[in-house]
């Protein structure tokens, strides 16, 4: 019989295993907690401290713009908003429940919330809310800080007091694009709420309006709620920039373009300071901050004014007659007399072709001294035809067309001044005559924007290469010194006198835009650019006046001036798309702009009739679209078999016992 080792022995066998394993065990535990504790203890204290302390970025407030006496054009203001943070997000539709207890999310917030989430990438915030009130906010505060992803937050948002006068010129701000954080990797671009600039000059000047951020040190619990704040670092708002801009000009400009679709542009003449640089019809950049509602969007894209476009900078146009005194001074220097006369006939054939002046009887014997007041295209065919295009280009560059100029406005139009070099670069064909005819008075190839205008005319008012402004120097700064333009003085009396004329005299184009103040009086020109092609046929019959045009099909209304004639100092350029005549439209908005500079009151009340001429308009349209929706909802409750433009009625199969509308229906 075999008998097996004593139990005691085989007892003691399993306890020496047992305790060796456990001792292996606390071993390696006490290893480890060695190891954590001597070589990793800096680590996870840093990490329970983050857990228990949590640094939270505070946005820098964005820089003030205001106008050159420091009235505000863009400011701050308080801002409490929910943002939601994709990735932290664990139950969508349980946050979302959670928000409804607070605030009032209905299917269209649901929907928009929803479908950021679905193209927004997971580290980008989603506005929940945004413009919330005291209660609301501290409301959320409380109830939602344990739900993951909803984060309430206070900010300042950007407010532009005046709006629409300012949209072009100042922009507006919006949220970071996933491309721009990519690029900068500045953890401020994914901070709820935080909009950087998107055009004009919220985006040109945007690093220097951002400013630096702060931060604030939190006690938390694990949930992530706040227990107390344990300091600050504040944040370093952006720099205030002052603009050039008089803003009351800027705005009274405005409201004297009425409904059109135009720009109107002041410039000193001194010291290049744009004082006021409109563009009309805009959009309210208080709106474009936020989330422009998709009608509103497709609406502005439809219209025929524009409204998007900042024509000051951005719109081209042809300069039409306002091009004549470059055509004039290129004919003075290039040894054209000033007793240079030519016979009008209202028409200038060459070749087998005929160029008409807008005087079609013609104007008899035209002289210098009389072509601008007259506006005569005849002279200015003849002598443009003798001197040639490269005399021509080279003046109007030497005036500031086709140049781009050192603003911190982005997508400024360079314009187009050709000449033979340009031509056969972009046709491949050589300059021809009929071409210098068109360009000669403002046409055919060539074409402006109204700040290039309105420098044009600074720089022949002054003599001297203008630059513009829009960004006033720091205090202290010595005031801009520009060289002369180096053509003869006397050939600048010349078109000055002639500019003189236009405005003064009794045959010239633009009676309307005289002040009718002691000392001010206007130098100026006036431009009828035309959009269409006036075919031979037409011109045998008669030439359909714009007004029996569509609005598109009109002439552009130019007018260029300055003031005081004696002393030029301010510049102005107003263009009117499809204006139809210059000295009739263009000019007396000119008159009142020049007006207010002196005369507040005057212009004031000049302004008070076409307020109440566009607001008799407004009702006007109003109550045709009140009836037209009428008529409309009439016409749809009324049987088809009533309507006047409605076909006869037929049954779909005729028999015997189908009913017949009665013939007098019919």
């Amino acid at each position: 019989m075999n008998i097996g080792p004593p139990r005691e022995a085989r007892f003691s066998r399993r306890a020496l295993l047992l305790g060796g394993g456990m001792g292996l065990v606390g071993t390696t535990l006490a290893g480890r907690m060695a190891w954590l504790a001597l070589f990793e203890g800096d680590r996870y204290a840093a990490a329970a401290e983050r857990n228990r302390i949590r640094d939270r970025l505070v946005p820098p407030r964005r820089g003030w713009i205001v106008d050159r006496t420091g009235k505000p054009l863009a400011v701050n203001r308080p801002d409490y908003r929910l943002e939601l943070i994709p990735k932290d997000v664990e139950d969508l539709d349980a946050a979302l429940a959670r928000i409804a207890q607070v605030l009032p999310i209905g299917l269209e917030d649901e929907l928009r919330i929803r479908a950021d989430l679905a193209i927004q990438p997971s580290w980008m915030p989603v506005e929940v809310a945004r413009d919330l009130d005291w209660p609301a906010y501290a409301a959320l505060n409380v109830q939602v800080a344990d739900v993951p992803g909803l984060q309430p937050v206070r900010v300042f948002s950007r407010h532009y007091p005046d709006g629409e006068p300012f949209a072009h010129l100042l922009g507006y701000v919006g949220p970071p694009s996933p491309e721009q954080y990519e690029k900068e990797k500045d953890p401020l671009l994914i901070f709820p709420g935080f909009r950087i600039g998107k055009d004009g000059i919220e985006r040109h000047e945007d690093k220097v309006l951002r400013g630096r951020p702060g931060s604030t040190r939190e006690e938390v619990t694990a949930r992530g709620q706040v227990i107390r704040e344990l300091g600050q670092t504040p944040d370093q708002p952006g720099a205030t920039l002052r603009l050039t801009i008089d803003r009351d000009l800027q705005s009274y400009a405005a409201r004297r373009l009425g409904d059109n679709s135009a720009s109107v542009i002041v410039i000193d003449c001194v010291t290049g300071d744009l004082l006021t640089m409109v563009s009309m019809p805009a959009f309210d950049p208080n709106v474009f901050s936020t989330r422009v509602p998709t009608s509103l969007w497709k609406a502005l894209q439809v219209d025929d004014h524009t409204p998007l476009l900042n024509k000051s900078a951005m719109g081209v146009y042809p300069p039409g007659s306002t091009f004549k005194m470059v055509t004039m001074l290129a004919a003075l220097e290039a040894g054209i007399p000033p007793d240079a006369s030519v016979n009008c006939s209202g028409r200038y054939p060459m070749g087998g072709n005929v160029w008409h002046c807008h005087a079609r009887r013609g104007h008899g014997r035209v002289t210098m001294a009389t072509a601008l007041p007259k506006s005569c295209d005849t002279w200015f065919y003849h002598f443009g035809r003798q001197i040639g295009i490269e005399r021509i280009a080279d003046m109007a560059r030497r005036l500031g067309l086709g140049q781009e100029f050192d603003l911190p406005l982005p997508g400024q139009a360079s314009g187009l001044v050709p000449d033979n070099d340009w031509k056969q670069r972009r046709y491949d064909k050589p300059w021809n005559v009929a071409e210098t005819l068109n360009c000669s008075i403002g046409q055919g190839y060539l074409i402006a924007n109204p700040l290039q205008l309105g420098v044009m005319t600074a720089r022949i008012a002054s003599g001297l290469i203008v630059q513009p402004r829009l960004l006033l120097p720091q205090a202290g700064d010595a005031a801009p010194v520009f060289p002369a333009l180096g053509i003869d003085p006397e050939h600048l009396a010349m078109v000055r006198q002639g500019m003189f004329d236009v405005v003064n005299s009794g045959i010239g184009t633009a009676r309307g835009a005289r002040t009718g103040l002691p000392g001010v009086e206007v130098c100026g020109k006036t431009g009828t650019a035309q959009v269409r092609r006036i075919s031979k046929a037409e011109r045998r019959s008669g030439v359909l006046r714009n007004e029996a045009l569509a609005w598109k099909f009109r002439d552009h209304a130019l007018f260029v001036a300055y003031a005081p004639a004696a002393a030029p100092r301010y510049a102005v350029s107003v263009i009117i798309e499809h204006g139809i005549a210059g000295g009739r439209y263009a000019a007396p908005i000119a008159r009142d702009v020049l007006s207010f500079l002196y005369d507040r009151d005057r212009a004031m009340k000049a302004l008070e009739p076409v307020e109440r001429a566009l607001a008799a308009k407004r009702r006007a349209e109003s109550q045709a679209q009140v009836a037209e929706a009428r008529a409309a909802e009439e016409a749809r409750l009324m049987p088809a078999w009533l309507r006047a433009d409605a076909p006869p009625a037929r049954p779909p199969v005729n028999t015997g016992d189908t009913p017949q509308p009665p013939r007098d229906v019919i």
